[in-house]
């Protein structure tokens, strides 16, 4: 899955020279949090969101330093606050700095940018025009769209063991030696013995994650690795 296939196509963007009331009234009426700034070309210029506008002077919640405070953060810091709290134009409290990726930017590039730059929407650029933008419910939407998804047909017992056991295979913390799975009319049994007490809630999704299963049993013991003491299920 790549980006394109998450993205909304129409995008409301705003200029720099726009107002930051028509700003704030296009974010209202379109109930979104963040407006990418393009050019007249439809370049990203930047982004202004609903964060930019949190600490306004209309609203009283500008920041009020202390003057000895004021002595330490440096006049720079304190006009570029000055700015942000008083200016009239998007092109003047925007972030400049704007993540964006490409149509065919895989999904998983595209989540885990998301995740490390602690942004909420990504515009998508072709040729260095916005063409499309994916947000964190873009993404919700896909997710919900494959859970609702219903299997072709019906899962055998036998079937549903070979797919939880390999599953846990693929795992870099599934005990594959030590941990047994029965499965009678769709109700799996996890049997064996697991290192690590947090194994038993991956072992469990495992099983719940595969088709057809109605109902998961633990029969799982935890045995400590360091002083090997069986320790009880909880």
């Amino acid at each position: 899955m790549k980006a394109a296939d998450l993205m909304t196509s129409f995008v409301v963007t705003v200029r720099p020279d726009a107002t930051i009331e028509y700003a704030a009234q296009l974010m209202l009426q379109y109930r979104i949090s963040g407006l990418p700034v393009t050019d007249s070309d439809g370049a990203v210029l930047g982004i202004v969101t609903e964060s930019d506008l949190l600490r306004r002077a209309e609203t009283g919640t500008d920041k009020r330093h202390a003057r000895w405070v004021s002595l330490f953060i440096g006049p720079g810091r304190l006009a570029q606050e000055y700015v942000h709290t008083h200016a009239r134009k998007v092109g003047e409290v925007m972030t400049e700095r704007v993540f964006s990726v490409g149509p065919e930017t895989p999904v998983t590039d595209l989540v885990a940018l998301m995740e490390t730059k602690h942004v909420k929407r990504v515009p998508v650029v072709d040729r260095e025009r916005l063409v499309g933008i994916v947000s964190r419910a873009d993404v919700m939407a896909v997710l919900v769209g494959l859970l609702a998804e219903k299997p072709a047909g019906a899962v055998t017992d036998g079937e549903i063991r070979h797919r939880i056991l390999a599953e846990i295979d693929r795992q870099p913390w599934g005990a594959r030696g030590t941990v047994d799975v029965t499965v009678t009319n769709g109700v799996v049994v996890l049997k064996g013995t697991i290192p690590d007490e947090r194994e038993r809630a991956a072992l469990r999704v495992v099983a719940e994650n595969v088709p057809d299963v109605k109902a998961v049993h633990d029969r799982l013991v935890w045995i400590d690795s360091v002083s090997g003491i069986v320790i009880p299920r909880p």
